[in-house]
């Protein structure tokens, strides 16, 4: 038993240690996506539509606590934490929400 609960340990801690070097990798790339990308803002839709205004962003689609905006300026991402946003990721890296239109598939 005691190997089994070692092995479980070691397997949690090295899913935490993937799982926390994503989040370190898509956090960087974001401060360095180009100006004009979709950006993801998670955290209360409140706060985050607040902070887009002051960011001067534009709102794509907001459902839940994700919100996704766009800006031309290539400070965007700095701006939107700077107006009090919770976290900031490039919508298109993070999961495919690029908030254009979609494409019919007929």
């Amino acid at each position: 038993m005691t190997i089994r609960m070692s092995t479980l340990r070691r397997g949690l801690a090295a899913g935490a240690l993937v799982t926390a070097g994503w989040l370190a990798i898509v956090l960087a790339l974001t401060f360095v996506s180009p100006a004009g990308r979709a950006m993801a803002i998670v955290g209360d839709p409140a706060r985050a539509l607040a902070a887009i205004a002051e960011a001067n962003g534009r709102v794509l689609s907001a459902n839940g606590y994700v919100t996704i905006a766009r800006s031309d300026d290539a400070d965007f991402v700095a701006r939107l934490y700077a107006a009090g946003a919770l976290l900031v990721l490039d919508a298109e890296q993070a999961g495919g929400c690029s908030g254009g239109v979609r494409k019919s598939s007929s």
